[in-house]
């Protein structure tokens, strides 16, 4: 089955208010669409956080002009699903799918599984991971915005599966 990986940029953390999404990618095979949602009108009264917004960049002004509507959004990132298998590496992510999902008067089209999950039918284990953590890292993505996050986490995904990493684990 195709894996993809998805993450999500959003106004704040839950623990610091109600939350909504504002950007979204997919990724597979090294490349990554993604998408800034336009706040809804139903999320007017939910929480922005400076904090939030130091680590992805984007203001709540940007995503409100350039932003496409959550309707929008939900049927390009369904499409670029498919039927692939969708990984996150936080468990908040469905919470925001969920919640664009709600904006977009429709119920998500994905569940989103954990990477842990993957790790564990993988038989990954900690020097595995930590392999294909720090391969990812060598990839000079700057995170904290959604595409480069799905394509590091695609890569550590992806670092697992490939012999060299085996056999770099194994010599150690």
């Amino acid at each position: 089955m195709t894996i993809r990986t998805i993450d999500f940029e959003a106004s704040c953390l839950p623990r610091h208010g109600r939350s909504f999404p504002i950007e979204v990618a997919i990724a597979a095979g090294g490349s990554a669409r993604s998408w800034l949602i336009r706040p809804h009108e139903s999320w007017a009264d939910w929480d922005w956080t400076e904090e939030a917004q130091a680590l992805h960049g984007l203001s709540r002004a940007r995503v409100t002009a350039e932003g496409l509507p959550a309707e929008t959004v939900m049927a390009e990132l369904a499409a670029a699903a498919g039927d692939a298998r969708i990984i996150a590496d936080s468990p908040i992510d469905q919470y925001w799918l969920d919640c664009l999902a709600r904006a977009a008067g429709r119920t998500a089209p994905f569940r989103i599984d954990h990477v842990a999950t993957l790790f564990d039918e993988r038989g990954a284990d900690s020097a595995r991971i930590a392999a294909a953590v720090a391969r990812a890292d060598r990839l000079g993505l700057v995170r904290h915005r959604a595409a480069a996050d799905a394509l590091w986490l695609g890569a550590v995904i992806d670092g697992l599966a490939e012999p060299a990493m085996r056999e770099l684990v194994a010599a150690e």
